[in-house]
């Protein structure tokens, strides 16, 4: 059964482009069929995974608008078992260009279901703020993960953004849930990234994950060279921390599965 997470946070530089280029990669490299949707108008996932402004014909923005088709929008990547769907700069006028259009929280909605079938797992790359966009991948998926950074500030959005979601819950997406909250560039020898992980930890205990991203230049250069950190360089902390990010997470889908199962089998 396909899982559609979107990977959101209104603030921007907290790691979420990292994560979703990396935790999809990794996920794809451990055997699992993937598609990431660049979702943000500034495209920096597209340009992570190697699509320059040249290459990115048949982008999101036209299959929103019904120009192309979903099977004609994705691309591969040099990634093994990861596609992709790039970004436009287009998409920064689409509060704009999408007003005329009745369910336009439901654009993105409609085309997930020419898309799901083929894929374990589809991630939504979001813009850092609460738009339109945003919205449509909200109402798209199945659950959220929230990157944070390690800092004081940090904690103030978390809290509005779980609130956030707990109203689109309410309102235009009753499936959606927190599938996790991620702490990232974490500096285990700063004292105050350790008092904000122990203040997530305490505050939204089970949904935070277990797993932390570590401050590491590799997964910088990684993104620089158009490449997913576990193929730039699979020993770096970077590309282990994001192996046992995708762990966890495919164990506890797997664990639902299995109790879906059980509680139909009785």
């Amino acid at each position: 059964m396909t899982k559609i997470i979107a990977i959101v946070n209104q603030k921007g530089g907290v790691g979420k482009t990292t994560t979703a280029i990396n935790l999809s990669a990794t996920l794809s490299v451990i055997g699992n069929k993937v598609l990431l949707i660049d979702l943000d108008p500034q495209g920096n996932a597209s340009s992570g995974l190697g699509f320059d402004q040249a290459n990115r014909q048949n982008n999101i923005y036209n299959l929103l608008h019904n120009q192309v088709t979903a099977e004609s929008a994705i691309k591969k990547t040099t990634v093994p078992n990861l596609d992709i769907i790039v970004s436009s700069v287009d998409l920064a006028a689409a509060d704009s260009d999408f007003s005329d259009y009745k369910q336009r929280i439901d654009l993105l909605y409609h085309q997930m279901f020419h898309m799901k079938h083929n894929y374990d797992y589809i991630f939504i790359d979001c813009p850092p703020s609460l738009n339109l966009l945003t919205l449509n991948a909200l109402r798209a998926s199945q659950s959220v993960i929230i990157p944070i950074q390690c800092e004081f500030f940090s904690l103030e959005g978390l809290a509005n953004l779980v609130q956030t979601i707990t109203k689109i819950k309410k309102t235009i997406n009753p499936r959606i849930f927190i599938e996790g909250i991620l702490l990232t560039m974490v500096d285990k020898r700063n004292r105050l990234s350790q008092q904000v992980e122990q203040n997530v930890r305490e505050n939204f205990k089970e949904m935070v994950f277990n797993t932390i991203i570590p401050r590491n230049v590799k997964l910088s250069e990684a993104t620089s060279f158009g490449e997913p950190s576990i193929i730039y360089d699979n020993k770096c902390l970077g590309s282990f921390a994001y192996l046992m990010l995708a762990k966890e997470i495919f164990n506890k889908h797997r664990g639902n599965n299995d109790s879906r199962k059980s509680k139909e089998a009785r």
